[in-house]
């Protein structure tokens, strides 16, 4: 299948790497670009005694920047998104990683059954901009005392339309992937999709859960599958229904 990814840069590749290796035709198509704030990360880190939360991979490559300085932080725990953020985590040295395979509300509900781990002080959150508002509702549900600190911001890309052509005119694109409700706005509100919505017909979006699902315009519902959980693997796994 020809399949679009509309991943950062980062994220995307490795994305793209594992669609080849199923033998897909894999092509990015990035949306957004993180701007980092490693002192934003770095003065929290100070600040705090706590365990870490990150819900990207993002938050923790804005830790990779701070090099030596990362040491004295590396033993505290870390809650992590996904197979893929952890094994970042681990691979920066920390060395008490707990993995949720779903999405922001499983991670807070994984964090509640560690709830000493939050017994000397609140959870840090590091967070990047816009983001899903998910992770800290059922953490303020759970009434787990945590601290937001936003170490990284996602800038838009405007792709050229010449870019957009090639991926669904010249040759349509069997499938997108749509992993962020922001993601799926960008996507969306792009000038070049919303005067072409023919062109779609028959493109399948698959989306990492029913929020992201919800960005879609009706008219361009025709063809929606969502993942049974919110990971890349449950993700990846619709192109074989297809």
């Amino acid at each position: 299948m020809r399949v679009v990814v509309t991943r950062p840069q980062h994220s995307g590749e490795r994305t793209i790497r594992r669609l080849t290796q199923m033998g897909h035709e894999a092509l990015l198509l990035p949306l957004a670009e993180p701007v980092h704030h490693a002192d934003e990360a770095r003065r929290a880190l100070l600040d705090t005694q706590g365990a870490i939360a990150v819900t990207s991979a993002e938050a923790i490559r804005v830790l990779a920047a701070l090099g030596s300085d990362l040491g004295p932080y590396l033993g505290r725990p870390l809650f992590a998104v996904g197979k893929a953020t952890a094994k970042e985590a681990a691979s920066l040295g920390f060395t008490n990683v707990v993995i949720s395979e779903g999405g922001g509300t499983e991670l807070a509900a994984l964090i509640s059954d560690h709830a000493a781990s939050l017994a000397k002080a609140p959870l840090l959150y590091l967070a990047g901009h816009p983001r899903a508002a998910g992770f800290e509702a059922r953490l303020a549900e759970l009434q787990l005392p945590f601290h937001t600190v936003e170490c990284y911001r996602m800038r838009d890309i405007a792709p050229k339309d010449d870019t957009l052509r090639r991926l669904f005119i010249d040759i349509s694109a069997n499938a997108v992937l749509l992993y962020s409700h922001q993601t799926a706005q960008r996507f969306f509100g792009l000038s070049f999709v919303q005067e072409n919505p023919e062109i779609f017909a028959e493109t399948h979006f698959l989306c990492l859960s029913e929020a992201i699902a919800g960005a879609i315009p009706p008219q361009m519902r025709l063809h929606v599958d969502i993942a049974d959980m919110p990971n890349e693997d449950r993700l990846l796994a619709l192109l074989d229904a297809e």
